[in-house]
Protein backbone atom coordinates (compact mmCIF):
# COMPACT_ATOMS: atom_id res chain seq x y z
CA UNK A 1 0.00 0.00 0.00
CA UNK A 2 1.36 3.46 -0.67
CA UNK A 3 0.20 6.80 1.16
CA UNK A 4 -0.30 9.96 -1.22
CA UNK A 5 -1.30 12.84 -1.16
CA UNK A 6 -1.43 16.43 -2.72
CA UNK A 7 -2.71 20.05 -1.77
CA UNK A 8 -2.32 23.67 -3.22
CA UNK A 9 -1.96 24.99 0.06
CA UNK A 10 -3.11 28.17 1.19
CA UNK A 11 -2.02 30.33 -1.37
CA UNK A 12 -1.13 29.25 -4.80
CA UNK A 13 -4.08 29.02 -7.34
CA UNK A 14 -2.26 26.24 -9.18
CA UNK A 15 -1.14 22.62 -8.03
CA UNK A 16 2.30 22.73 -9.94
CA UNK A 17 2.61 19.30 -8.13
CA UNK A 18 2.77 15.91 -9.53
CA UNK A 19 3.25 12.06 -7.88
CA UNK A 20 2.58 8.98 -9.10
CA UNK A 21 3.33 5.17 -8.50
CA UNK A 22 3.32 1.56 -10.27
CA UNK A 23 4.17 -1.75 -8.92
CA UNK A 24 3.50 -5.74 -9.80
CA UNK A 25 4.93 -8.37 -8.29
CA UNK A 26 8.53 -7.77 -8.96
CA UNK A 27 8.88 -3.82 -8.57
CA UNK A 28 7.89 -0.57 -7.61
CA UNK A 29 8.37 3.03 -8.12
CA UNK A 30 7.14 6.24 -6.81
CA UNK A 31 8.04 9.83 -8.06
CA UNK A 32 7.41 12.65 -6.76
CA UNK A 33 7.80 16.06 -8.73
CA UNK A 34 7.48 19.82 -7.90
CA UNK A 35 7.26 22.39 -11.21
CA UNK A 36 9.35 24.90 -10.82
CA UNK A 37 7.44 28.26 -9.53
CA UNK A 38 7.93 31.17 -11.54
CA UNK A 39 8.60 29.47 -14.94
CA UNK A 40 6.17 28.69 -17.72
CA UNK A 41 4.29 25.73 -17.38
CA UNK A 42 5.29 24.12 -14.39
CA UNK A 43 2.39 21.93 -13.71
CA UNK A 44 3.29 20.53 -17.17
CA UNK A 45 6.58 20.05 -16.91
CA UNK A 46 5.84 17.58 -13.21
CA UNK A 47 3.43 15.41 -14.81
CA UNK A 48 5.63 14.97 -17.76
CA UNK A 49 9.08 13.91 -16.27
CA UNK A 50 6.55 11.83 -13.77
CA UNK A 51 4.89 9.99 -16.89
CA UNK A 52 8.39 9.43 -18.55
CA UNK A 53 10.32 7.79 -15.68
CA UNK A 54 7.43 5.49 -15.11
CA UNK A 55 7.32 4.48 -18.66
CA UNK A 56 10.95 4.28 -19.06
CA UNK A 57 11.54 1.82 -16.37
CA UNK A 58 7.99 -0.41 -17.41
CA UNK A 59 9.22 -0.31 -20.85
CA UNK A 60 13.59 -1.40 -19.65
CA UNK A 61 13.29 -2.95 -16.20
CA UNK A 62 14.85 -6.26 -17.73
CA UNK A 63 17.26 -4.11 -19.96
CA UNK A 64 19.84 -2.96 -17.61
CA UNK A 65 20.86 -3.40 -13.85
CA UNK A 66 18.72 -1.64 -11.41
CA UNK A 67 21.30 1.24 -11.24
CA UNK A 68 21.50 2.22 -14.96
CA UNK A 69 17.70 1.55 -15.07
CA UNK A 70 17.04 4.34 -12.89
CA UNK A 71 19.72 6.93 -13.76
CA UNK A 72 18.32 5.97 -17.64
CA UNK A 73 14.92 6.88 -16.67
CA UNK A 74 15.97 10.14 -14.78
CA UNK A 75 17.96 11.50 -18.13
CA UNK A 76 14.96 9.94 -20.27
CA UNK A 77 12.97 12.15 -18.22
CA UNK A 78 14.79 15.41 -18.58
CA UNK A 79 15.40 14.99 -22.39
CA UNK A 80 11.21 14.87 -22.51
CA UNK A 81 10.59 17.89 -20.43
CA UNK A 82 13.66 19.66 -22.44
CA UNK A 83 12.13 18.96 -25.71
CA UNK A 84 8.85 19.76 -24.93
CA UNK A 85 9.73 23.27 -23.51
CA UNK A 86 11.38 23.51 -27.02
CA UNK A 87 7.79 22.82 -28.26
CA UNK A 88 5.80 26.10 -27.75
CA UNK A 89 6.49 29.43 -25.97
CA UNK A 90 4.31 28.57 -23.33
CA UNK A 91 6.56 26.05 -22.02
CA UNK A 92 9.88 27.91 -22.59
CA UNK A 93 12.10 27.72 -19.89
CA UNK A 94 9.91 25.11 -17.71
CA UNK A 95 11.74 22.55 -15.52
CA UNK A 96 11.29 20.51 -12.03
CA UNK A 97 12.33 18.90 -9.23
CA UNK A 98 12.51 15.12 -9.08
CA UNK A 99 12.51 12.51 -6.48
CA UNK A 100 12.22 8.59 -7.29
CA UNK A 101 12.25 5.29 -5.29
CA UNK A 102 12.93 2.42 -7.06
CA UNK A 103 12.18 -1.15 -4.59
CA UNK A 104 13.28 -4.39 -6.39
CA UNK A 105 12.83 -7.79 -3.75
CA UNK A 106 16.88 -7.36 -4.07
CA UNK A 107 17.58 -3.35 -3.88
CA UNK A 108 16.62 -0.05 -2.49
CA UNK A 109 17.73 3.25 -5.04
CA UNK A 110 16.59 6.68 -4.94
CA UNK A 111 17.31 9.44 -6.99
CA UNK A 112 16.76 13.25 -7.11
CA UNK A 113 16.77 16.22 -8.80
CA UNK A 114 16.51 19.33 -7.05
CA UNK A 115 15.44 20.04 -3.56
CA UNK A 116 12.38 17.47 -3.16
CA UNK A 117 12.95 15.11 -0.84
CA UNK A 118 13.16 11.38 0.47
CA UNK A 119 13.79 10.24 4.34
CA UNK A 120 14.08 7.05 5.40
CA UNK A 121 11.75 5.87 8.64
CA UNK A 122 12.67 2.85 11.27
CA UNK A 123 11.11 2.70 14.44
CA UNK A 124 12.06 5.89 16.17
CA UNK A 125 14.34 7.36 13.90
CA UNK A 126 13.84 9.30 10.18
CA UNK A 127 16.49 10.61 8.00
CA UNK A 128 17.02 12.81 5.24
CA UNK A 129 18.23 10.15 2.46
CA UNK A 130 18.35 12.97 -0.51
CA UNK A 131 20.79 15.90 -0.83
CA UNK A 132 18.83 19.35 -1.98
CA UNK A 133 20.53 20.69 -5.19
CA UNK A 134 19.96 24.29 -3.82
CA UNK A 135 22.08 27.50 -3.29
CA UNK A 136 21.93 27.20 0.50
CA UNK A 137 22.55 23.88 0.11
CA UNK A 138 25.90 25.08 -1.02
CA UNK A 139 26.60 27.51 0.89
CA UNK A 140 26.23 25.22 3.95
CA UNK A 141 28.53 22.92 2.71
CA UNK A 142 31.11 25.32 2.36
CA UNK A 143 30.41 26.97 5.40
CA UNK A 144 29.31 29.89 4.83
CA UNK A 145 25.90 29.77 6.95
CA UNK A 146 24.88 27.21 9.15
CA UNK A 147 22.46 24.61 8.95
CA UNK A 148 20.09 26.85 11.41
CA UNK A 149 20.76 29.77 9.31
CA UNK A 150 19.71 27.45 6.20
CA UNK A 151 16.29 27.28 7.85
CA UNK A 152 14.69 30.19 7.35
CA UNK A 153 17.60 31.87 4.47
CA UNK A 154 16.05 34.41 2.19
CA UNK A 155 16.90 32.49 -0.74
CA UNK A 156 16.07 28.95 0.40
CA UNK A 157 14.14 27.72 -3.00
CA UNK A 158 16.85 29.00 -5.29
CA UNK A 159 17.89 25.64 -6.72
CA UNK A 160 20.68 24.97 -8.86
CA UNK A 161 19.94 21.78 -10.84
CA UNK A 162 16.47 20.95 -12.50
CA UNK A 163 15.01 18.52 -14.88
CA UNK A 164 14.01 19.43 -18.27
CA UNK A 165 16.27 23.28 -17.66
CA UNK A 166 19.43 21.42 -19.75
CA UNK A 167 20.22 19.40 -22.12
CA UNK A 168 21.76 16.79 -20.24
CA UNK A 169 21.40 16.62 -16.52
CA UNK A 170 23.55 14.98 -13.34
CA UNK A 171 21.65 12.45 -11.33
CA UNK A 172 22.71 11.49 -7.20
CA UNK A 173 21.59 7.81 -6.42
CA UNK A 174 21.50 6.66 -3.15
CA UNK A 175 21.69 2.84 -2.54
CA UNK A 176 20.00 1.71 0.49
CA UNK A 177 20.56 -1.71 2.56
CA UNK A 178 16.85 -3.85 2.66
CA UNK A 179 16.93 -3.26 6.63
CA UNK A 180 18.36 -0.05 6.68
CA UNK A 181 14.55 1.16 7.18
CA UNK A 182 10.71 0.14 7.08
CA UNK A 183 9.11 2.85 5.25
CA UNK A 184 10.31 5.64 2.58
CA UNK A 185 8.56 9.35 2.78
CA UNK A 186 9.04 11.40 -0.26
CA UNK A 187 7.70 15.33 -0.10
CA UNK A 188 7.93 18.85 -2.46
CA UNK A 189 9.71 21.42 -0.52
CA UNK A 190 5.78 22.35 0.80
CA UNK A 191 5.87 20.45 3.31
CA UNK A 192 9.33 20.12 4.53
CA UNK A 193 9.58 24.37 4.93
CA UNK A 194 6.32 23.52 6.82
CA UNK A 195 6.58 20.74 9.31
CA UNK A 196 9.16 19.61 11.51
CA UNK A 197 9.03 15.88 10.22
CA UNK A 198 10.92 14.62 13.08
CA UNK A 199 6.97 14.99 14.45
CA UNK A 200 6.77 11.81 11.95
CA UNK A 201 8.03 9.68 14.68
CA UNK A 202 4.72 10.46 16.75
CA UNK A 203 2.66 8.05 14.45
CA UNK A 204 2.68 4.68 14.58
CA UNK A 205 3.24 4.09 11.15
CA UNK A 206 1.24 0.49 9.83
CA UNK A 207 0.15 -0.51 6.04
CA UNK A 208 -3.11 0.30 6.70
CA UNK A 209 -2.69 4.16 7.72
CA UNK A 210 0.02 5.66 5.44
CA UNK A 211 -2.85 7.09 3.74
CA UNK A 212 -4.72 8.69 7.08
CA UNK A 213 -0.54 9.79 8.05
CA UNK A 214 -0.03 11.27 4.50
CA UNK A 215 -3.32 13.74 4.98
CA UNK A 216 -2.83 14.31 8.32
CA UNK A 217 0.87 15.97 7.04
CA UNK A 218 -0.65 18.07 4.37
CA UNK A 219 -3.04 19.53 7.17
CA UNK A 220 -0.22 20.26 9.00
CA UNK A 221 1.56 22.22 6.62
CA UNK A 222 -1.41 24.61 5.51
CA UNK A 223 -1.90 25.07 9.44
CA UNK A 224 1.41 25.91 9.66
CA UNK A 225 1.06 28.26 6.99
CA UNK A 226 0.97 26.39 3.47
CA UNK A 227 2.55 28.72 1.45
CA UNK A 228 3.35 26.34 -1.68
CA UNK A 229 1.91 23.54 -3.16
CA UNK A 230 2.40 20.06 -0.88
CA UNK A 231 2.63 17.14 -1.70
CA UNK A 232 3.95 14.06 0.22
CA UNK A 233 3.94 10.05 -0.74
CA UNK A 234 4.75 7.30 2.33
CA UNK A 235 5.15 3.64 1.43
CA UNK A 236 7.37 0.45 2.53
CA UNK A 237 10.31 -0.88 1.38
CA UNK A 238 9.52 -4.04 0.57
CA UNK A 239 8.00 -4.68 -3.14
Amino acid sequence: MIGIKSDLGNIRNLNEDYAEFYEDENYKVCVLADGMGGHNAGEIASKAATKALIKYIKDNVDTYNTKELLENAVKYANIKVFNLSHCSDTYTGMGTTLVVCLITKEKTLIANIGDSSCYGIKDDKIVKITKDHSLVQELVDCGSISFEQAINHPQKNVITRAIGTEEDVEVDIFEIRKDEYDYFLMCSDGLSNEVDLDNIKSFNIEEKELQNICEKLVESAKFNGGRDNITVMLFGGEV
